[in-house]
Parts: C-alpha cells; sequence; structure tokens
C-alpha cells in the first residue's frame, strides 16, 4: 500500500485491530440499518406525493416550480440554475459524500475489509450491473433510448434495507451485511460510469480547479486535520471546479468523502484510563459535598474527558453520523419528490412496451436478480468467496430480486441520460413498475423462509427404517 494513497494514507489497520473493532463496525451496521428502513418509508411517502402531485389539477405549478431559476452570487461570479438543478447537481452531492464516506469506513474497516468476505459482494454487484445493462441495450441498440444503459443498473439501498427490515427475524443477519455491501459497491460503480460515460465536454480552466482543490484535501489529510469546517470549503471549491469543467459535480462528493481522515488519536487503553480517572475525580468531588454547580475544578475534569472523547473518534465517524440524517430524512426525500414525479396517462402506459421501458423494467426485474444470483453463485462454486454464516441460496435469491429496486440512483441516471428528450416520463414509470415488482417477488421469496434459528415446520414423513429397528432399546441408547 503506498504512503501517498489518499484514502489509505497513514490508516493502514491490522487484522488483530479488525477483530477488536467488531463492535465498531457491527454498531453503525445496525443504526445504518434502522436509520435506512424509516427513510425509506420516508422516500416512499415523497414518491407517491410526487406521483399526485404530477397527476392533480396542480401539475402544471410542479412543472412550473421545478424550473423556477434562481441563483447566488459570489463577487462577479453568479451560479444561477433551476430548482431541480440545484437539487439534483447540488443537495446531492452531500449525498454522494455520504456514500463516498460508507465506501471508505466498509474498505478500511468494514466487511469489505476482509477478502473473501468482500469478494462475494463485490462480484455480485459487477453483475448485477453487467446483466441489466447489457438487457437494456439489447432492447435499444441503435435507438434514441440506448444512452439510458445505466438505469437498471442501479440498487436503491434505503428500500432494499426498508423491505428487509419488514421480515423481521427471517432476515440473518449476514444477508443484511450483504445488502449494504452489494448496493455500496454498486453506488461505486454508478459513480464511474457518472464520470466516464455522463461527461459531455471538458473545461481545462475547471479541471485544473477542481485538481487544486483535490490537492488541497490531499494536503489536509496528510496533515491530519480534523475540523469539520475545513472539508466543507475544500469541498465546495472542488464541487465549484467540477461544475464547470463539465465533469458532473456530484462527483466532488465522493472525491472528497474519500480524503477524510478515519484515524483516531488515542489508544483504547489509553482513552480507558482517561475516562476511569476523570470518573473518579469527578466522584471525589462530589464526595466532599461541593455544590452541584459547575465549578473550575469540575469543568477541568469535563473538559479534559470530552477532549479526549473527541480524539477517540475519526472525523469520518463524525461526519457520518452527522449527515447520514439529513440524507436520510431531507435530501432524498426531496430528490425523490421533485423527481419521480410522471404525469401517468394512456399514452404513457402505452409507451412502458416500447424499448425504453421494457429496457428499464426487464432490467431490474430479471436482469438484476439473474446477474447478482448468477455471480454469486459462480463466486461460491469456484471458491473465489463464500455465502454468509446462516443464507441459504434462497435467501440469496430473495435479496437479489430486492436488489432490483433502482429507484433513487436510477431516477438520477434517467435525468443524466435524458435531459431533453421525452423519454424520461417512459424510463421514470419503466423504474416505479420495475421496483415495485421487484419489490414484491423478493419480498415473497423471503417470506417462505422461516425466522433465523427457528424450527421447521412439523410435516409427516415416511420412516426410512422398520418400526423394530426405530423401537429397539439398543438403538434409542446409541441416538
Amino acid at each position: 500500500m503506498r504512503p501517498s494513497d489518499p484514502v489509505h494514507d497513514d490508516e493502514r489497520v491490522s487484522p488483530t485491530r479488525f477483530e477488536a473493532a467488531g463492535d465498531q463496525v457491527l454498531r453503525p451496521l445496525l443504526r445504518f440499518s434502522e436509520r435506512q428502513s424509516a427513510g425509506g418509508l420516508l422516500l416512499l411517502v415523497a414518491a407517491a406525493c410526487s406521483l399526485v402531485w404530477a397527476n392533480s389539477p396542480w401539475a402544471d405549478s410542479f412543472a412550473a416550480m421545478l424550473h423556477e431559476p434562481f441563483g447566488v452570487a459570489f463577487g462577479d461570479h453568479v451560479l444561477r440554475f433551476d430548482l431541480r438543478h440545484w437539487i439534483n447537481d447540488g443537495l446531492m452531492t452531500v449525498f454522494f459524500f455520504a456514500v463516498g464516506l460508507e465506501i471508505k469506513r466498509e474498505v478500511l474497516l468494514g466487511d469489505l475489509a476482509d477478502r473473501r468476505h468482500a469478494m462475494l459482494p463485490l462480484v455480485a454487484a459487477i453483475g448485477g450491473m453487467l446483466v441489466p445493462a447489457m438487457i437494456y441495450l439489447v432492447l435499444n441498440a441503435g435507438g434514441p433510448g440506448a444512452r439510458g444503459w445505466a438505469i437498471p443498473m442501479a440498487t436503491d439501498i434505503a428500500f432494499a434495507l426498508g423491505a428487509l427490515s419488514l421480515l423481521g427475524a427471517r432476515i440473518p443477519t449476514g444477508l443484511k451485511v450483504f445488502v449494504v455491501a452489494l448496493a455500496i459497491v454498486d453506488d461505486l460503480g454508478a459513480m464511474v460510469v457518472i464520470g466516464l460515460f455522463y461527461t459531455a465536454s471538458i473545461d481545462g480552466l475547471g479541471l485544473a480547479v477542481a485538481a487544486g482543490f483535490l490537492l488541497a484535501l490531499f494536503g489536509a489529510n496528510l496533515l491530519g486535520v480534523r475540523r469539520g469546517a475545513v472539508y466543507v470549503v475544500l469541498t465546495f471549491g472542488l464541487w465549484y471546479g467540477l461544475l464547470v469543467s463539465g465533469v458532473h459535480a456530484t462527483l466532488a462528493g465522493v472525491l472528497a468523502a474519500l480524503f477524510v481522515p478515519m484515524r483516531v488519536r488515542i489508544r483504547p487503553d489509553l482513552l480507558a484510563r482517561v475516562v476511569r480517572r476523570g470518573a473518579d475525580a469527578i466522584e471525589a468531588h462530589a464526595g466532599r459535598g461541593a455544590a452541584p454547580g459547575m465549578d473550575a475544578e469540575r469543568f477541568e475534569v469535563i473538559s479534559l474527558l470530552r477532549f479526549a472523547l473527541r480524539i477517540a473518534t475519526s472525523p469520518l465517524q463524525r461526519f457520518e453520523h452527522a449527515v447520514q440524517p439529513w440524507v436520510t430524512f431531507l435530501i432524498l426525500p426531496v430528490f425523490a419528490l421533485f423527481n419521480a414525479g410522471v404525469a401517468i396517462d394512456p399514452g404513457t402506459l402505452s409507451a412502458l412496451a416500447s424499448p425504453v421501458g421494457l429496457g428499464v423494467v426487464v432490467g431490474l426485474v430479471i436482469g438484476k436478480p439473474v446477474g447478482v444470483l448468477g455471480a454469486s453463485w459462480l463466486a461460491v462454486r469456484s471458491g473465489v468467496a463464500v455465502l454468509p454464516e446462516g443464507v441459504s441460496w434462497r435467501h440469496m435469491a430473495g435479496a437479489a430480486c430486492l436488489t432490483g429496486i433502482g429507484f433513487t440512483m436510477s431516477l438520477f441516471m434517467t435525468g443524466l441520460s435524458f435531459p431533453t428528450t421525452g423519454l424520461e416520463a417512459t424510463a421514470k414509470l419503466g423504474i416505479l413498475v420495475g421496483s415495485i415488482i421487484a419489490a414484491v417477488a423478493g419480498g415473497v421469496i423471503l417470506l417462505t423462509m422461516r425466522p433465523a434459528g427457528g424450527r421447521p415446520a412439523a410435516r409427516p414423513t415416511r420412516p426410512h427404517q422398520p418400526r423394530r429397528a426405530r423401537s429397539s432399546p439398543r438403538r434409542r441408547g446409541r441416538a
């Protein structure tokens, strides 16, 4: 590993630290799962409101609001876009920043840190991206919708985890970890696709500005800068440079996240000693009959504890903890509200049978599960990967169907693919229909599974041995 690698700079973690950090990985995963499950319900409500709004008597006001321009001035420079542009290129940058933080944490300390565990979601995600894209391209080869080949590639982690959470004890933890890791690799693949295939032209000056801020982020990481304000300012500069350059500006979020430090500045054993001594000092102070107010001695002890606890957490963990609620409960619902709306009429419904509509629906409903399950089977069969503990192939089939819930990233790809054509409404309707079918199919498969650790249902079976042999005392004694 190169010392200059911005992702891993001075952050190498030994296998023993991986084992010691088991709780550190599992607890954020559980909180993330719960938060994403609640966010999935809010996302569903926002999408429903968007559809109702777009098909109501106020549909014209909906369209007018989307295209209402407003801007921000910085001296002589003015950024002026319509509302939808600000949401998709501005607010969604924060979403991609959160995605980048998750990717870095998973690669350094999470399930993607162990090669054998990482291979299954990695291979499954690649299969789940390639097969839907190929199906779409076959159906749209040479047509006006060919540019939308990336639309059915994505997995919406909020909806997928929300569906898994509704199934409760039927879902082993290993399957949730697999789906989270797959979705993270999926998002990383989407970033690569956006950067390589959805950049129309490059402005050299803007790219140079972006490179300068990227270098400044690397320097901040190298120097161990931990203040969030520094990274906010540098990320905004990177975002502006990419916006001017022609590269999609949301990539600034992922790139900036890779430079946020993940190292801590105090060893766990030293932190434990500081906390114990601080607690003893506060208890002794209280035992002397001190007044309940905050005197200088108690303030000094508590300040020391606060400082110790702060340097015991990494900037990446703090940023992720701070950003994720905003992403889950505000940014993604707002994105859904202003992007999921499509007027449903006979013309739109008939267009669902067009190559674009079929490509999206078939890609999500058939391409995603075939790609994910097929690639997983090949990886396990060849010995490259292993199934998570407690996970069967039926579990994998259900989860593979759930990966066909594309929604957020698929809608985002639709905006990039068809910014000025009439194909956007068809693709959006295909995403909604395909995601619903995928969710129902995955849910039905997983509902047939018994709860983890539960007993199989009793059923009459034909005995394989004669009655005398089964009732023999000697046989009973050996059992």
